[in-house]
This record gives C-alpha cells, sequence and structure tokens, in this order.
C-alpha cells in the first residue's frame, strides 16, 4: 500500500481580524514542524531568516490539539519576549502527546525583517488536529 503524500506544507485561510491557516504533514512531527513554518511566516518572510540560534523545545499536553496551541504558544511567547524568529524545526519525538524539538532562527532584525503580522494570542477557535486517510491536518486560527 502506497503512503499517501501531503500535497502542501501549508496554506492561510480567510478569517475575519484574525490570520488562519491550515497545515499538513504525512506524520505529526512533519505536521507540527509545517505548523510552526506557517505561523512564523505570517510574522516575517521566512526567505530573510538565518539560523544564529538554536533551542531545544520540550512540550506535554492532554492531546493533540492542546499540544499544537502549546507549540505555537511557545513560540510566540519565545517572540514576545526575546525576538526572536525561527526558521528550523526538527521535532524528535511525539509519544503520548509529548514533543521534544530542536528549531533554529534569529534575534528579529528591524532593518532584515519586515513584520507582516503582530500575533496576539494562539486560540482553541475552530481548532483541530487530525489524521485522514494517512494525511496529518491541522487548522489554527491566531488572533492578530
Amino acid at each position: 500500500m502506497k503512503t499517501k503524500v501531503a500535497a502542501k506544507k501549508y496554506e492561510y485561510i480567510e478569517h475575519t481580524a484574525d490570520l488562519g491557516f491550515k497545515a499538513y504533514g504525512d506524520s505529526p512531527e512533519e505536521l507540527f514542524t509545517h505548523a510552526a513554518e506557517a505561523f512564523f511566516e505570517g510574522i516575517v518572510s521566512l526567505k530573510t531568516v538565518k539560523e544564529r540560534i538554536e533551542r531545544s523545545v520540550e512540550l506535554e499536553a492532554g492531546a493533540l490539539d492542546d499540544l499544537m496551541v502549546r507549540w505555537l504558544h511557545e513560540f510566540l511567547y519565545l517572540f514576545d519576549t526575546e525576538r526572536l524568529i525561527f526558521k528550523r524545526f526538527q521535532v524528535k519525538l511525539i509519544e503520548d502527546n509529548r514533543l521534544q524539538a530542536n528549531v533554529g532562527g534569529e534575534v528579529l532584525d528591524p532593518a532584515r525583517h519586515e513584520i507582516k503580522a503582530v500575533i496576539k494570542a494562539v486560540t482553541y477557535h475552530k481548532l483541530y488536529v487530525r489524521e485522514i486517510r494517512g494525511v496529518w491536518e491541522a487548522q489554527v486560527i491566531l488572533d492578530i
């Protein structure tokens, strides 16, 4: 049996006064990677981000949708407190709703990084994380 391959990493969706996206992956790890890419691409162009800083992230939650919110909230916290933006995401393990990852990026440089949107919160509004015929999919709405 041939494994289903996600056709795209992510896409932005219409949502009044907010930023929404759907992320896709062939595994939960790939899904979380693509969701993080969509999150940061919503803030700045990832093409302008260099890998100068590496961080480890370890999170746990009761369910995958809660883990998705905690994952993206961690990046919002790091952006708000340390002005960190990331472009590389190596999700090492998702087991029993636990996530371990190494991420790479840099401190926001206003001379090189044009802010596209200011994200205020990661919401549970219309949130889902699911697997359909071998492809993992998540929908996330960000309050801007």
